[in-house]
């Protein structure tokens, strides 16, 4: 248990590390774009197209480390004051399902990604390949798939740990 959960704090880390530096670099071309537009009279071609791949990696590669760090939304007060078994018992009804749904997600984009790969489809306005940012929002859901396990086994082991 301790070797899964290190290898997926570890994991999350990494990739929220790669997010912000594609973060980074969105927030370095939009300026560029605008600062290009308002005094060279000329915007940088595919700005938008690359702004949405980019978002799409920030979002898929991001939402384990959230998970992880407890950073979303949760409603608990209601399920806090019910005793500690059926705690467990809504925390399994809930995330069994998620997990499998997310691992679903996470399928389902890496099957496309690969068929946007295998027919060599690119981006309209700039002929870039966009398969890559694919792959890694479904990464980034099947991180994600395991992060929700593992707060589950945590759970079952006697409570989550941060």
């Amino acid at each position: 248990m301790h070797i899964l959960e290190l290898f997926i704090i570890k994991l999350s880390r990494g990739l929220d590390f790669l997010a912000g530096i594609i973060l980074a670099a969105t927030a370095t071309l939009v300026v560029a774009n605008i600062l290009g537009r308002a005094l060279l009279g000329q915007s940088i071609l595919g700005t938008y197209e690359m702004v949405g791949f980019f978002t799409a990696a920030v979002v898929g590669l991001s939402l384990s480390r959230c998970a992880l760090e407890n950073g979303h939304i949760a409603v608990g007060f209601l399920v806090e004051k019910l005793p500690g078994i059926v705690q467990k018992v809504l925390y399994m009804v809930i995330n069994v399902p998620v997990i499998i749904f997310l691992t679903v997600i996470g399928y389902n984009l890496y099957l496309y990604g690969a068929r946007i790969a295998a027919t060599g489809e690119v981006s309209p306005t700039t002929q870039m390949i966009f398969h890559p940012f694919i792959y890694m929002a479904a990464f980034g859901f099947l991180v994600l798939a395991l992060t929700v396990l593992l707060k589950l086994l945590q759970q079952f082991k006697g409570g989550e740990r941060s």
